[in-house]
């Protein structure tokens, strides 16, 4: 039984040395401008661009507790944008926060389709239904 481990395992990488592994035989992508700012406040800026088109950029700012129970938190927002294999523009933008998390638009992002009128109009319906707590008279 240890032996026919041993065997797959040999031909396993084997048949991953011979395919499509990738290979480190392309120059690296030149750094046309690179910044990192830290500010003493835990504020930053950072940003970069590369040889073949590659942007990205973030700013993060401290974000003070409004409350007592919770902590200060960064808030980040920035883009990036790169050329894919089908030589589409790809360009992204974000917020990331405390209150809603990482919110990433792009025209390349998926989006849901619409409700149907006959779904939304019985999603109205329900919501403007009595709680079984509050029919309960609790």
């Amino acid at each position: 039984m240890d032996w026919l481990l041993v065997i797959c395992i040999c031909l396993g990488s084997v048949f991953y040395s011979t395919s499509g592994a990738p290979q480190a035989t392309q120059e690296p992508i030149k750094i046309i401008s690179y910044n990192n700012d830290v500010n003493p406040d835990g504020g930053y800026h950072w940003s970069y661009e590369t040889a073949n088109g590659i942007k990205a950029e973030e700013t993060g700012t401290l974000k003070k507790a409004t409350k007592p129970d919770n902590e200060d938190a960064i808030v980040a927002q920035g883009s990036y944008s790169y050329t894919d294999l089908e030589g589409n523009q790809i360009s992204l933008t974000y917020v990331a926060d405390d209150e809603g998390g990482f919110q990433p638009q792009g025209a390349h992002l998926p989006t849901p389709p619409p409700i149907p009128p006959a779904i939304q109009k019985a999603l109205d319906w329900i919501l403007s239904q009595p709680s079984t707590t509050e029919r309960a008279g609790r």
